[in-house]
């Protein structure tokens, strides 16, 4: 029987967060690209929680766009609220989050796609992975259409034999009630690929036109709106804000959960996925901080065209009939009406530990994956990953080399390196507390840390990589031109100073000790500065910042240089640990199992020892100087 048979060099198997992102950095780089979906409707689907960013998350965001990513200008053409989180703390974890217009979210992003030059989308499902001796060959769909290509890139995210829970009711359906993707685990098993379950879960979206607002907190977004992406002008999103709202669980909710846990699939052993720890439910919120008599509950618009609201706080997979009890006991929501039922998802996906930091199968060549398929949870690292996993799979086709963005210099390294290297038996959020170096890794510098990177790849224009060249020349110019500008304890400088509250001056002081006190600013002393030069905002945040954390970016800077020395001791692929003696057998199988491509990465493997490592450095010192010795060898014998 003939079958349609076409030829590629990408295939992307998915069209969520990550497959957005996978497609459009291949497509943009030249590469005849394909990407498949159950659905074209469901392009950059968010299924569950309406915004983009959050802690840590807005940091992904930030750290995509600087690469040349699209999430962040979506987000930016189609947010209905904007808020900047954690204002109260330092710079390292304030966090962008915005409100999306979900249908408006998903309706650009496929405009962006269908209006990108060599881009195909296919509404397809993927059955089978084409690979030959380790090496990928293409795709086949269910009609049997096969698909050659030199690169696949997995991102099913929640799709792959997806089933919806709630009570004793489960559907064979991926989110939102779409077709799941029931065939293709099958052929990943048939390629040696370890698979898990993952479970997570969404809550219930209720009629606005039910709710009793008058009962709850309002919640507004910031009065002055800063954009996700480093290319949008800060006036285009300065736009009418729709409010979200705040309520709270009580007592009577506890007791209705309580009294119906044994109907809870969740407890009753029917749900058989792993849940996200960090995003649990509600009947898992009751069950575990048994002594809180309360929990936030956040209703939340999923759109400017529609009255369906989102309740932020309350995901459950509980009957249906508990579940308008349950939200019924809510101020504010006693005559809630449901649109769309709470529901648990389970699906397959991946023990990322088979990939390499490069987002690649360490077993066969050309296959690369990303998103909620690794084991993560949440759009934005699904597009983070999704991105890293286009750029690479480009690069491989292109025979360049690719990308590995490491611990110290972004998120998206620290979200990578945990997948890749640690065991994670629940679906992986990203948190600020997870990077070490996080002083370093702010989202307001993503783009002076990754812009550069972005344009060697070739996702960043020349202008944009001028721009950040001239903006870091003006950043340490000026940071230090601060430190050697000095005031005396005049009027002019005892007013300004006791403007703010601040300390009055007995001798002369540098702009950049004044700059240091917590109540003043490189813009406020703008008025001592006689010689100051007009800077952008951008710039003048980074010197603000560079010079009140001086010391503690000091200090980090030092802990990332010993860091690097251990990342840059790479390991060969092929060496043969079971040959090193003084390596524990523990170590040895871990090191066989992960592959790791350094020393650092060795180091955060669990079961490989401090004592592992010192032996692993001593033989690299001795592979190093045995070389010359073993080439003298082979010239000797071929010359006796």
């Amino acid at each position: 029987m003939s079958v349609l048979t076409e030829n590629y060099d990408v295939a992307i198997v998915g069209a969520g967060h990550a497959g957005c992102e996978a497609a459009l950095a291949c497509a943009r780089l030249g590469l005849e690209t394909i990407m498949f979906t159950v659905s074209v409707d469901s392009i950059a689907l968010m299924p569950c929680n309406p915004n983009i960013g959050g802690s840590s998350k807005g940091h992904l965001v930030k750290e995509i766009d600087a690469l040349g990513g699209e999430m962040g200008k979506n987000i930016d053409k189609t947010f209905i609220q904007s808020k900047m989180l954690n204002v109260s703390k330092g710079p390292a974890v304030h966090s962008l989050r915005a409100q999306a217009d979900k249908q408006e979210y998903t309706r650009e992003m496929r405009k962006t796609l269908e209006n990108t030059e060599h881009l195909t989308i296919r509404q397809a499902e993927v059955t089978e992975i084409m690979a030959e001796d380790g090496v990928v060959k293409g795709v086949k769909t269910y009609s049997g259409a096969e698909y050659r290509t030199k690169a696949v890139i997995l991102c099913t995210g929640t799709y792959l034999k997806a089933r919806c829970i709630y009570g004793d009711i489960s559907n064979e359906t991926g989110p939102n009630g779409l077709q799941a993707a029931n065939y293709l685990t099958n052929s990943l098993k048939e390629l040696g690929i370890e698979m898990y379950r993952f479970k997570t879960g969404t809550p219930a979206r209720i009629d606005k036109r039910s709710i009793d607002f008058s009962k709850m907190e309002e919640q507004f977004g910031d009065e002055r709106v800063v954009p996700f992406s480093f290319s949008t002008n800060p006036e285009d999103v300065q736009i009418d804000q729709i409010s979200c709202w705040l309520t709270y669980t009580n007592e009577k909710t506890h007791e209705i959960i309580r009294n119906n846990l044994d109907r809870s699939p969740l407890y009753s052993g029917m749900i058989e996925g792993t849940g996200p720890r960090y995003c649990p439910s509600i009947e898992d919120k009751v069950v575990k901080f048994a002594d809180k008599n309360r929990h936030q509950v956040f209703i939340e618009p999923e759109g400017l065209s529609t009255n369906e609201m989102y309740i932020g706080g309350m995901s459950s997979s509980l009957p249906e009939d508990v579940q308008y009890e349950m939200y019924h006991s809510v101020p504010g929501l006693e005559n809630a009406k449901i649109v769309r039922n709470a529901y648990a998802i389970e699906y397959d996906c991946i023990d990322a530990r088979q990939l390499y930091p490069t987002l690649e199968f360490k077993n066969i060549k050309g296959l690369f994956s990303g998103g909620q398929f690794n084991g993560s949870s949440g759009y934005e690292e699904a597009a983070a990953q999704g991105l890293v996993a286009g750029i690479n799979a480009a690069m491989e086709v292109l025979g360049r080399e690719q990308l590995v963005l490491d611990r110290s210099e972004s998120y998206i390294g620290v979200l990578i390196d945990d997948l890749v290297t640690k065991e994670n038996r629940e679906p992986y959020r990203m948190m600020t507390s997870r990077a070490e170096y996080r002083l370093l890794l702010r989202q307001d510098n993503a783009d002076l840390r990754l812009r550069e990177k972005g344009y060697q790849v070739g996702l960043v224009t020349q202008e944009q990589y001028d721009y950040i060249q001239w903006k870091k020349e003006k950043i340490e110019e000026e940071t230090q031109r601060m430190e050697h500008v000095h005031v005396g304890a005049v009027k002019e400088v005892q007013e300004l100073l006791q403007q703010y509250g601040s300390t009055p001056l007995k001798n002369g002081i540098s702009l950049g000790d004044l700059i240091r006190r917590p109540e003043l600013s490189y813009d406020i002393v703008a008025p001592l500065d006689k010689k100051r030069s007009e800077l952008p905002y951008d710039v003048r945040e980074q010197i603000n910042i560079n010079i009140k954390y001086d010391g503690y970016i000091r200090r980090q800077l030092k802990q990332v240089e010993g860091f690097k020395k251990l990342e840059n001791k790479k390991l060969p692929k092929d060496i043969d640990y079971d040959a090193i003696s003084g390596l524990r057998i523990e170590a040895k199988q871990k090191l066989n199992a992960y592959r790791p491509i350094s020393i650092g990465q060795a180091s955060r493997i669990s079961g490989v020892s401090p004592a592992d490592i010192s032996v692993l450095m001593v033989h690299l010192e001795q592979m190093r100087y045995q070389k010359p010795a073993d080439s003298s060898e082979k010239v000797s014998m071929k010359n006796p």
